[in-house]
């Protein structure tokens, strides 16, 4: 990307001037390398996004921005009802609800090195994994309907985790507002069989080990501790997800031009937040969060299945399960008043400040656990979120590495069996069902994750607590 395009507001921050029809500008969240390394259409896309009727503040992009569909994957954009603004399937992305938990286990590195081959293949066999993965859960009509709305809170009444569990996930494991009448009978059809499922792409349940600790106060108040052992699951909505996304992005083109609403890009399909596709769309919307939570949530219970097989009277704690495909109705001061929004976050994570009343009692006074995923084989990251969080982003952080090629560029470049062993030589053991999905998340396919989360620091988005680093990886 040409960087002279922008105004330089900090070492990590430029500026697109609004041009045209952009209503606000366009801020980029970048080293300068970072920035020069992005695509010319994360740009031009954040640019559209700043075109929308109703945006607020500025059209953001974090520092993993890559291209997406519609809005740039790492892109925020927050829009008020009150002045005409507009939701966008595409500015949530059609998985929605995709995120990162991760529980901690107080196992020290030694406890698991003996057990790691036989406990790579129990966690193999016991977490469904790839394209088109079922697990053993069957949902009926009414089952569904109750999932819908309960997401985490309903897999816990179902005998999957614990009560205390919902106290460490966002909407404290139960999104309001969700409307399973929304919700098409081809999406729950396509949801039926695929509970407790990671599914393909860059979805991983992975062993990681505390490696580095740059925050010892709140790595505290986080239970990590160099040495042990973590685990982290990054999966989402699956088909339901995918499939409310189809089917809302091609009515909202209708309803765009229905609205005369101008769209600089049909994939930026979008209807006003108060029209009756609007209200509809956020209803299945937060149907597929409480899908995409509960989904979460009873992979934690398979997980914990396994390590009670291995380590007897063994507990994983939840330390904090973050989404990072959503639209919140959120309070932000912008513009020198406090003001309701509707905050799209597409592949960028909420980073809540230290004290905000969203957060559970035993996380306020430090701020919420920001989980960031590598690549296959890379370290990954646990930042928090900042006071300062709020004026620049709407307290949003970068949620990965962030691709850097596709997959189609990547199975070109690098053979699954290859680097199977190559990981294994290093002490990472990789199971998965597919080697050419193993050659699509190759490392070398995506942005080195230490520099974005790097230069989420130093912006001032989210602060660095800790670096961990995969021992297993369980992927689609």
């Amino acid at each position: 990307m040409d960087i002279n395009r922008f105004t330089r507001l900090s070492d990590t921050a430029w500026k697109l001037e609004p041009t045209g029809p952009m209503r606000v500008p366009a801020i980029i969240y970048a080293d300068a390398d970072l920035l020069a390394e992005m695509d010319d259409k994360v740009g031009e896309q954040a640019a559209n996004v700043a075109a929308l009727p109703g945006i607020v503040g500025a059209s953001y992009a974090m520092p993993d921005a890559h291209w997406g569909y519609g809005f740039p994957i790492g892109g925020v954009a927050a829009f008020d009802a009150n002045e005409g603004g507009v939701v966008s399937a595409g500015g949530v992305g059609f998985d929605v609800s995709c995120g990162v938990r991760t529980l901690v286990t107080g196992l020290a590195r030694e406890a698991v090195e003996a057990v790691k081959w036989d406990l790579a293949d129990a966690l193999f066999a016991a977490i469904p994994a790839g394209m088109g993965s079922t697990g053993a859960i069957r949902l009926d009509d009414r089952q569904m309907t109750d999932m819908l709305v309960g997401g985490a809170a309903w897999a816990v009444a179902e005998g999957y985790g614990e009560a205390a569990d919902l106290e460490r996930i966002e909407e404290h494991g139960e999104m309001a507002g969700a409307e399973p009448g929304a919700v098409s009978k081809q999406a729950r059809k396509r949801q039926r069989k695929e509970m407790g499922t990671l599914g393909s792409g860059n979805h991983y349940l992975e062993m990681q080990r505390v490696v580095e600790v740059y925050d010892p106060d709140v790595a505290r108040a986080f239970d990590l501790v160099e040495g042990e052992i973590v685990v982290s699951i990054h999966c989402g909505s699956r088909g339901l997800g995918h499939q409310i996304g189809t089917e809302f992005l091609r009515e909202m083109v209708v309803a765009a031009e229905g609205h005369g609403i101008h769209l600089p890009e049909r994939e930026l399909a979008c209807a006003p937040i108060d029209s009756e596709v609007g209200q509809r769309y956020l209803g299945a919307m937060r149907s597929a969060i409480n899908c995409a939570l509960a989904n979460r949530q009873i992979l934690s219970h398979l997980t914990r299945e396994v390590f009670a097989d291995f380590f007897p009277g063994n507990h994983l704690r939840l330390l904090y399960d973050v989404s990072h495909n959503t639209c919140k109705t959120e309070r932000h001061r912008v513009d020198g008043r406090e003001r309701e929004l509707h905050v799209h976050r597409k592949g960028a994570t909420r980073a809540l400040r230290p004290g905000h009343p969203g957060l559970p009692e035993a996380l306020r006074p430090v701020g919420q656990p920001v989980l960031v995923g590598g690549s296959m084989g890379t370290s990954s990251y646990v930042l928090v979120g900042t006071d300062s969080g709020e004026r620049l982003s709407l307290q949003s952080a970068c949620h990965g590495a962030g691709r850097a090629m596709s997959r189609h560029q990547a199975t070109r470049q690098w053979r699954g069996r290859e680097l199977v062993d190559e990981l294994e030589a290093r002490g990472i053991l990789i199971r998965s069902p597919s080697l050419r999905g193993v050659a699509e998340e190759a490392p070398g396919a995506y942005k080195d994750v230490t520099r974005v989360v790097r230069a989420t620091h130093d912006a001032g988005l989210a602060r660095m607590v800790a670096r961990v680093e995969p021992m297993i990886c369980v992927k689609g």
